[in-house]
């Protein structure tokens, strides 16, 4: 689907014109009003009576007015414009509107400057939040054709999804995206250059989680070091020529919005907490406590809406019905352009869609410590404030012409339904108003200043050498120089090494030579000579930005590095002593604990003891954690695994599980990493298979130094320990592997002569089918599961899962139809609070008629895997309960395999 918004817009005023004599207008002068019903204006407005179960008494409902009134009435995006007060010099000016985009949530641009807009077209499209998780969500994508500012030109790049949860641009016609309930991340590539994504392959798992669609996973964001960072997530991964690799992190604790600054500070935004998490040491070292990094009254919002309209009530109302404390912050921004005043660079900035506002930030360190303050606190005001209600910014972003874009989901209801039930404050006073019929809109806005122009040059970096988009490492604007480094990493071109290295040494500007090593360390061109350059320089960034990019060195053994780990803990700079310790305690140098005490007793300052006090408290943590994290069982499996690979295999495949550098340059690896490999979490047979016979050639396309040898002289409980440490270790997780199952695998292969090729290995493990919708999904009964959920059994895939609606029955059942048969020979699921079924057996058919059992057993919480020796090819799988239960069965994540 192709729109043209002049087009578009030519259309309406047709349409207009057949059915009034007003006089033609522009969409942006169009009130939403004008397609609403008119009867919402008539008098007598609504009376909304106070609930049964209210307690007047109570902090939320304690003066609480609900007298009737008349509804509160969308505006134009003209007229809104002009409810926007702004600090002196700037403006806002609306560049993409609805009817063309609808309920607008976040937007990224490719590297031709390009805008994807995130629609997420099912949210709470009336009060009870119904079809929430339909499949009618969008990504589009808009082009500014003629120059002109304004984004006319749109395609429906990605359609029919179900509420996704971020778009990240990945190279020409390329985004990488993920849907609510699910688990996967897809990259969807327009493989003939039509404007719509054609291809989908499977780019990374385990980033998902089930909830509300507020609480799950958002916006994947690619940072300077060269990781990808997301909400929610305890792990941060990585695109590298060999796949997609993973690490843990700490606990972003934000929910809708990840942003860096320039000096690739990750900045997490929560949302009901309403203020920016994780801003003062980078989340891969962990969390830390720091009780000064708000400063007071850093939570007051200056809200000139004075509705009393949200969740908390009536107790985080101001006396005049404006809200008192931030509660509802969505998107964030660290503005790094360069057609806004300088003031400006590097200051965070986020929306309280709640409060009708967008908060400018600026940060203090001192003694290594980072503090926040509102920046127009003392003048009780924000960088942004509407008198109009239905003003929602939930998204921000430096724009490729130096300016600031906010995005605005101009809506009557801006909180999940689980909020607004019967019987909630909220809904009261979305009655009252008559909010909840506003939907279908949306604006993006830019933000200018007077004099100051936005940059008419139009990015044109898919057609750019890779030499020119070095060039682009200078730009004074943050985001060209963003662009220009990943996509210099995508493509993976080494001739222009040493033009990065000569940036990267000898550039005036502080921030190229930070860009050009994060280019040269995503490459595999970082030396050791560099980073100790770095570490010598004058300039505080620098040093720091040398200690972080030598970690990457350090994990594929460049072990020299770590005397001059410690030396820097002895820095005069609070913030490099910090960054030092911090990086020898993840990579774990040589008695890195000791060297925590000795700064803790000899270095005062309040950052680096905030930093070795809780560092030390994490390693105690981990120590107890070790002792309970896994059974006896298990634990004897790991720690025997680690051993054998500290020992045998990390020599090829890297003390990290991230491969060995061969030496030459361009990073070559002797064996493929582990971090993140969907091969080694996959089914187990692959892993148990290569251990026990060996694998040679190539792997997805790209060639080893090295050859993977049998093992099979080895005993059972050797393979199982190797294979089941290597699955859960490096960021991965994935089933234990039992010497029992190593027993059957060599029982079945007992006849196979040589290594493995690649190829042939996959042929014969069981794969899992990707779901698609073409698949039938039917059961006896499935239950609803949550605010907007719809009784659909295809929920089972995902994270929110399928249930019965009802306890357990003898004779209930599950069914799965293929559009094509397939050789199935296994399901799994996840299941949980007793809801598994009791016993249940799994039948196959060609026609859905004729069934032949296959398999049966006994269920149990947690995980289930039932297998068949017989692969004959069915196009129908039915699971049917054999017992009855005083629970409801419950199944998610379920997955089919298929020879």
């Amino acid at each position: 689907m192709h729109l043209s918004g002049k087009s578009f817009q030519y259309l309406l005023i047709v349409v207009g014109l057949l059915i009034s004599c007003n006089q033609e207008k522009s969409y942006t002068e169009v009130s939403p009003l004008e397609r609403m019903d008119p009867k919402r204006m008539e008098t007598p407005y609504p009376e909304v009576s106070i609930p049964e179960s209210a307690d007047l008494t109570s902090p939320r409902w304690k003066g609480i007015d609900l007298s009737p009134v008349a509804p509160l009435n969308p505006l134009s995006a003209l007229e809104e414009q002009k409810t926007f007060v702004l600090q002196p010099g700037y403006s806002m000016t609306p560049i993409l509107t609805e009817p063309l985009i609808k309920e607008p949530a976040a937007i990224q641009f490719d590297g031709n400057g390009r805008m994807y807009v995130l629609e997420l077209r099912s949210y709470m499209q009336d009060i009870d939040a119904v079809g929430e998780l339909l499949p009618t969500s969008r990504i589009s994508r808009w082009e500014d054709k003629d120059n002109d500012g304004i984004y006319e030109d749109g395609v429906v790049f990605l359609d029919s999804l179900v509420f996704p949860r971020f778009v990240v641009p990945f190279g020409p016609g390329t985004i990488l995206s993920m849907e609510s309930n699910e688990d996967n991340v897809y990259k969807y590539t327009d493989t003939d250059n039509d404007g719509k994504a054609d291809k989908k392959e499977l780019f990374a798992t385990g980033l998902g989680r089930s909830g509300n669609v507020e609480h799950q996973t958002s916006f994947l964001t690619w940072t300077m070091d060269n990781w990808m960072y997301s909400t929610y997530n305890s792990k941060r991964i990585r695109w590298t020529p060999d796949g997609v690799i993973q690490e843990p992190t700490g606990n972003p604790y934000g929910q809708w919005g990840v942003t860096q600054d320039n000096y690739g500070q990750v900045w997490f935004q929560d949302g009901a907490g309403g203020v920016p998490r994780n801003f003062n040491f980078p989340i891969v070292y962990g969390n830390y406590a720091v009780k000064e990094q708000f400063q007071k009254d850093f939570r007051i919002p200056f809200s000139l809406v004075r509705l009393a309209d949200f969740e908390p009530g009536m107790r985080e109302t101001k006396p005049d019905g404006s809200l008192n404390n931030v509660t509802g912050a969505a998107g964030n921004d660290v503005f790094r352009g360069d057609r806004l005043p300088k003031e400006l660079v590097n200051q965070y900035f986020y929306g309280e869609p709640v409060g009708r506002i967008v908060r400018q930030v600026y940060s203090e360190k001192k003694e290594g410590i980072t503090s926040i303050q509102n920046q127009y606190l003392d003048i009780e005001s924000e960088f942004i404030q509407s008198t109009d209600p239905y003003f929602r910014p939930t998204d921000m972003a430096t724009a490729p012409d130096g300016t600031m874009y906010i995005v605005d989901m101009y809506r009557g209801i801006i909180q999940e339904g689980n909020w607004t039930q019967e019987g909630s404050y909220l809904r009261t006073k979305i009655l009252q108003y008559q909010m909840d019929d506003v939907i279908e809109n949306g604006r993006i806005w830019r933000v200018s200043y007077e004099g100051m122009e936005r940059d008419k040059t139009q990015p044109r970096m898919f057609e750019e050498s890779a030499a020119t988009l070095v060039k682009h490492l200078e730009h004074p604007n943050g985001w060209w120089r963003d662009k220009a480094q990943q996509l210099l990493i995508l493509r993976q071109d080494h001739s222009v090494e040493s033009d990065l290295v000569k940036m990267a040494q000898s550039s005036d500007n502080e921030l190229a030579r930070i860009h050009a090593l994060w280019t040269l360390e995503g490459l595999g061109l970082l030396n050791k000579d560099l980073v100790l350059d770095f570490l010598e320089d004058e300039s505080i960034n620098i040093r720091i930005q040398g200690l972080r990019a030598g970690e990457t060195l350090y994990k594929y053994g460049e072990k020299s590095l770590e005397k001059s780990y410690i030396e820097m803990t002895a820095d005069a700079d609070p913030s490099v002593v910090i960054q030092a310790l911090q990086s020898a305690y993840i990579l774990k140098i040589t008695d890195y604990e000791a060297l925590l005490k000795k700064l803790q007793a000899s270095n005062p300052a309040k950052g680096v003891q905030l930093v070795t006090k809780q560092l030390l408290e994490k390693i105690d943590k981990a120590k107890k954690m070790a002792e309970t994290q896994y059974s006896p069982e298990e634990l004897v499996l790991f720690n025997q695994g680690k051993t054998i690979f500290d020992s045998y295999c990390a020599t090829c495949h890297g003390v990290k599980g991230l491969g060995t550098p061969t030496g030459a340059a361009g990073g070559q690896l002797i064996a493929p990493a582990f971090s993140g490999s969907p091969r080694i979490q996959g089914h187990p047979e692959y892993i148990v298979k290569t251990l026990l016979h060996g694998l040679t050639g190539a792997i997805e396309g790209k060639e080893y130094e090295g050859v993977m040898i049998a093992m099979s002289s080895n005993d059972d409980q050797y393979i199982a320990s190797v294979a089941s440490y290597i699955r859960n270790e490096f960021g991965n997780s994935g089933s234990f592997v039992t010497p029992e199952y190593v027993a059957k695998i060599r029982k079945e292969t007992e006849k196979k002569d040589g290594n493995y090729q690649y190829n042939a290995l996959l042929a014969e493990v069981p794969k899992a089918l990707a779901p698609q919708d073409n698949w039938k999904v039917t059961a006896s009964s499935t239950s609803l599961q949550g605010v907007g959920s719809t009784r659909d059994p295809s929920y089972v895939f995902g994270f929110k899962g399928w249930k019965t609606d009802g306890n357990q029955k003898k004779g209930s059942w599950f069914q799965v139809e293929l559009p094509q048969a397939a050789a199935l020979t296994e399901v799994s699921f996840e299941t949980g609070n007793d809801e598994y079924p009791r016993k249940f057996k799994v039948s196959v058919s060609i026609d859905g008629k004729q069934w032949a059992e296959v398999a049966e057993r006994t269920g149990e919480n947690g995980a289930i895997t039932i297998s068949w020796s017989n692969n004959t090819k069915a196009k129908f799988l039915k699971i049917e309960n054999l017992e009855d239960a005083d629970k409801p069965w419950s199944m998610r994540k379920l997955s089919l395999f298929a020879r």
